[in-house]
This record gives structure tokens, sequence and C-alpha cells, in this order.
């Protein structure tokens, strides 16, 4: 059987080998993937997951669970030689090893693009994982809990100061979702008001969500500013030391959490280390019918999609001539992936792919939302349950669904979950705070060190007191005073010391004393 090997388990990984298992014969194919994570995320839902509106674990599939027929591997691809036809896998344990394949997909996703402007490699966090997501929600918990612990003053203004960075459609939702999630916290919290909490978005363009029509980001940014949060257009981030944000406008804050939403780019590590066509963006060099290469030029047996490619947008709407990064168009080329794939098996031809945008739908909280269709907009709660419900139905597999929807269903009765876990990353902390240890065996060796010479010294009193009555007890004089003496020497040594010179020859000391007693008799 031909080997099929797809890098990456996201959206257009994860729908491809889907299809493939529904379309493919038995032994037709053997497909594998490959992916460092388990589980495939769903990325419209990290902004509420960001919110607690949604569980962690919900928003993502679990790969091994709903891929049946594919051989999932848990490691890196490290390495793609298409010539010979081998990647480079690297798994988390052991060494890296070779893999032959016949067919290979690259479906390996972007991660988030950063600019080198001090302070935000060490102080930001990005929204592409589902940690970062739950590491964020717990970061707004945490520092509620603590504010609350504290007087007004600088320190707590920093705790409850939370600063967004980009203007698209990540960063508007994730900012309105954590602006809603705040304002929600408050009734937990009497010792806080709604003045306290300080909510900072930063975009260096004129306008947000490019993706909508300009009288809809206008309504976007009255709504945010009627929430109290704050947006700064034609603003740049120029500093984030020490998490102090310095804009380009002379503004200085200070923030605990800063969330880095500006822009995605291609998987750098996937992208170099294969020899595939890349394009000036970075982005692997892929053709309307999702091959990878030119409109000249076709590297046979190799196919892309997703973020990590340049897919040419023939209906014209997408950014320099290419299908925007985004789900929608991931989700659509990952299923048209599978299908070109099988077609070409079985000796039959792609097709290209052609999507035109249905619009978009971002959610802005519980409650809030926008919709944009062409000219047709929609705002408020009727374009928030528009959002709920396109992505409700869009999370792939009905298991998820239902768990996504019964979640919702239960915030609307009971409430957000408002339990902060930050201590998980450091789940062994309270373990190893009381749990007992053996003492050092550097520790040990001196104490016996010292309690050596201590009965040794006390030893050596004894040791000479014997050999002095031994030697004493050898001339007459002595002889004679331990004879007639009725009392004990006042210096004479304990009977455990006088032990050793009984034990030496008892009865010949006593007839030398005997016979010397007779000889001053008789004198």
């Amino acid at each position: 059987m031909p080997k099929i090997l797809i890098v990456g388990g996201g959206y257009a990984g994860f729908y491809t080998a889907w299809k493939l298992e529904k379309w493919l014969r038995k032994g037709e194919a053997d497909v594998t993937v490959v992916d460092p994570l388990p589980y495939m995320t769903y990325q419209p839902f990290l902004p509420e997951v960001a919110a607690g509106s949604i569980e962690p674990r919900h928003s993502v599939v679990a790969l091994r669970r709903h891929l049946k027929k594919t051989t999932v591997l848990t490691a890196k691809v490290t390495g793609i030689n298409h010539a010979t036809k081998q990647a480079t896998i690297t798994p988390p344990v052991g060494d890296p090893y070779t893999f032959d394949y016949d067919i290979i997909v690259v479906t390996a996703g972007a991660v988030s693009r950063t600019f080198p402007i001090p302070g935000v490699a060490d102080e930001a966090i990005g929204l592409k994982t589902i940690e970062e997501a739950v590491a964020i929600r717990d970061r707004v918990l945490t520092n509620f809990d603590k504010a609350a612990a504290m007087p007004a003053g600088p320190e707590r203004d920093r705790l409850l100061t939370f600063t967004v960075v980009g203007g698209g459609f990540a960063g508007i939702e994730v900012f309105a979702e954590l602006r809603s999630f705040a304002s929600s916290l408050l009734s937990s919290y009497p010792q806080l008001t709604f003045d306290d909490t300080h909510f900072h978005l930063i975009e260096a363009m004129g306008r947000i969500m490019p993706e909508v029509s300009l009288e809809t980001s206008h309504w976007v940014l009255k709504n945010l500013a009627q929430r109290g949060a704050e947006v700064h257009l034609d603003t740049q981030l120029k500093s984030a030391v020490g998490g102090v944000i310095e804009l380009s406008t002379g503004e200085s804050f200070e923030s605990d959490l800063i969330v880095w939403t500006a822009g995605v780019m291609a998987n750098p590590a996937v992208v170099r280390g294969s020899d595939f066509p890349v394009e000036e963006r970075g982005r692997l060099q892929v053709r309307a019918d999702l091959r990878i290469g030119t409109e000249d030029d076709i590297v046979e047996g190799a196919w892309a999609a997703g973020d990590i490619t340049a897919v040419p947008d023939l209906s014209g709407g997408g950014v320099g001539g290419y299908c925007v990064p985004n789900a929608q168009h991931a989700v659509r080329q990952g299923k048209l992936l599978a299908k070109n794939i099988v077609a070409v098996l079985r000796g039959e031809g792609p097709k290209e792919y052609l999507h035109k945008n249905m619009g978009a739908v971002a959610g802005l909280g519980i409650g809030y939302g926008v919709f944009q269709s062409g000219k047709i907009a929609i705002k408020g709660l009727p374009a928030w349950f528009a959002h709920r419900g396109y992505h409700g139905l869009a999370m792939p597999t009905w298991e998820r669904k239902i768990r996504v929807i019964w979640g919702w269903i239960n915030n609307f009765f009971l409430g957000r979950d408002i339990v902060s876990l930050a201590a998980v990353t450091t789940p062994r902390a309270a373990f190893e705070e009381f749990a007992s240890r053996p003492k050092p065996a550097v520790e040990a060796a001196p104490v016996a060190a010292a309690k050596a010479p201590a009965k040794a010294a006390a030893a050596k009193p004894a040791a000479k007191t014997v050999a002095a009555k031994t030697a004493a007890a050898k001339t007459p004089a002595a002889k004679t005073a331990a004879a007639t003496s009725d009392v004990a020497p006042a210096d004479a040594a304990p009977a455990k010391a006088k032990a050793p010179a009984k034990a030496r020859a008892p009865k010949k000391v006593a007839a030398e004393v005997v016979e010397v007693a007779e000889a001053v008799a008789a004198k």
C-alpha cells in the first residue's frame, strides 16, 4: 500500500485524515499523522476558553479517539527530504528516525509572529494553543484573588490592568471576552469595583477587524468604550520590559498580563527543514489544486494546506491574491485535499480550491457579537447567538459538539466557573513542601567524627591511671601501704579502671603483699 504521511494534526491535517478514512477503500493506502500534540485545537473557541465560558478540554479533539484507521504519532517532523521521500521524525523520548513515505501532506499550521520589541518575548503570551488560553484565564483569576487582599495602590492597579496587542479578529475577541469575564467577577470580589479594572488594546493600524465593514468596526469600538475598555488606534508598542507598557504616543502604564495577537507566520521549523519551494513570506508555495509547486512546476506526491501555505484565492477576495490564514479556509482545504488525494490514487484529476468568503462572525463576551456577510451586518445579542450557533455546529465530531453546547447550557444556569488552577504548573509543590527526606551523608559523617575524639579523650585518663597503679604496685613501699592502709587512696582509679590490673595476676599480687607484711613485723 502507498504510505501517506500527514505532517500536523491541526484543522487541515485532522480533516484530511478524517475524510481519507471515509473515502479510502480498505487496503488502498496507509495513513500516518505526526503532531507534537495528540489533539486538534478548535482555535475560534480560545477566547471563550480564556474567559471561562468553555471547558478547555471540550475545545480540543483527541486524534486517537476519532481517527480509528490512522496511525497517530505524537512527535515532531524535523526534516523532510522529498527527493528521497524520507522524513525525519523526532519523538519526545528516544533518538530521531527516518520515515519512508510515498505521499506527503504538510499541514503544520502557523505560530505567533512577533517583532523584536523589548520585553515581549519575556512578558507576553500568545493565543494559538489551548495551554495559552488556560494560562490567561488562570492569570486573570489569580490576579483578582491577589488584588482583593491588597490596599488600593500602584501594585493593585498593575494586577488589574490587562493588555492585548493586535486588533484583528483574535485580538478583539479575547479582549472583549476578558472584559466581560472581569465584569462578571466583580460580584464575587466585593473589595473591588469596576473602576479598579483597566483594559487596553493596542493596534498599529487606524481601524480594527478588517474582515468587517468600517461601520461595523466603529460599532465594536463604541461598544467596548461603553464597557470600560480602551482601544489605542494608530499606536505601536515600543517596550514591555518588566511589564511596563510604553506606547508610541508617549503613554506608559504597568500591566501584569500582556496577550500578543498581532499576526501569525507559517511554522518555520517545518518550512526550513524541508526542500519544498517557499514564497517571499515564508509559506510553502502551493497550487490551487493544493499540490506543492507552481503553475509550471509540480512537486509530485507532495500536498499542503492550511496556515503554512500560500494557496491562491480564486474568488479574488484574498490578501495579496492568497487565502487568508483562518479556520474557514483550513477546514475546507483539508476536505478537498483528501478528495484530491483519493482521486489521484485512482487515476483521476484533482480539483482546484475555490471558496467564497461566507462572512465573518465574532463573539464579544456574553450577549455581545457582530456578524458580517457582504453588506448585511448584525450586531449585539442576535449576532452573539449566530456566533455560538455557527461555531457550535462547526466543531468537528458530534461528541465534541455535545460537550461544548452542554457546557454553554450549564453556564447559563450555573454561571461561569471561577476556580483558578494556576498551581497546576507546579503540581508537586505542596507534596514537596512537607515531604520527609533522609539526612544527607555529608551531614552524618561530621557527627560521627565529632563523637569519636570525645570517646578517645575519656578513655585516655583511665588508661593512664591503670598504668600508674600497676607501676606503683611493683615498689616495696607501695605494696606495704596497700597492705596496711584501711582507706583507699584519694586518687585511686574507679573500680572499672582497676579491673585490668586485677585481671593481670590476682594470686601473685596477694602473695607478695603477705611477704612484705611479715618482713615489716619482724623489724
